[in-house]
């Protein structure tokens, strides 16, 4: 199931696409409103996902790098061992190894991540992501519905 490796390269394109449209463009801490509960917010975050770790003193870095290799790595694996007739699956894990790998590429060359989706209600904001965290949410996503939904032996991975 290698070939889903597309996707992934799909994701990273795109992600990196927007992360460097956002870098040239905008000013660090700047912000854009498209509609009323979103806008461009140009954020640099040195942690995880909702800036976990983010002042940690710099070794979040190397730890998160070494993280993402780790995960790729057996995403990878599980990819080549799934049937081919687990395409969802598949697409799905896809996605969060495209995700895994466009952060980690701002990691190693900058030691923080390009965020800039920024959604809120008022004064409320949910934490600001960008495109590979779009896809591993996705993915992880499609993952759990896919882990719940009952299964017959000769439905098709799609259905």
């Amino acid at each position: 199931m290698l070939k889903w490796l597309w996707l992934s390269a799909l994701v990273i394109a795109l992600d990196q696409f927007t992360k460097r449209l956002v870098d040239q463009s905008m000013q660090l801490y700047q912000s854009i409103e498209l509609l009323p509960f979103f806008q461009l917010t140009y954020l640099r975050n040195q942690g995880a996902a909702f800036s976990f770790l983010s002042q940690a003193g710099g070794w979040q870095r190397w730890f998160f790098i070494g993280l993402a290799i780790v995960a790729s790595g057996a995403i990878c694996y599980w990819l080549r061992r799934l049937d081919k007739h687990q395409r969802w699956e598949a697409a799905a894990w896809a996605l969060v190894l495209g995700g895994a790998l466009g952060n980690l590429i701002d990691r190693i060359s900058y030691g923080y991540v390009i965020d800039f989706l920024d959604v809120f209600y008022g004064e409320w904001h949910w934490p600001a992501f960008n495109v590979a965290d779009s896809a591993i949410t996705v993915g992880v996503a499609m993952l759990l519905l896919d882990s719940i939904r009952p299964r017959r032996s000769t439905e098709s991975d799609w259905a």
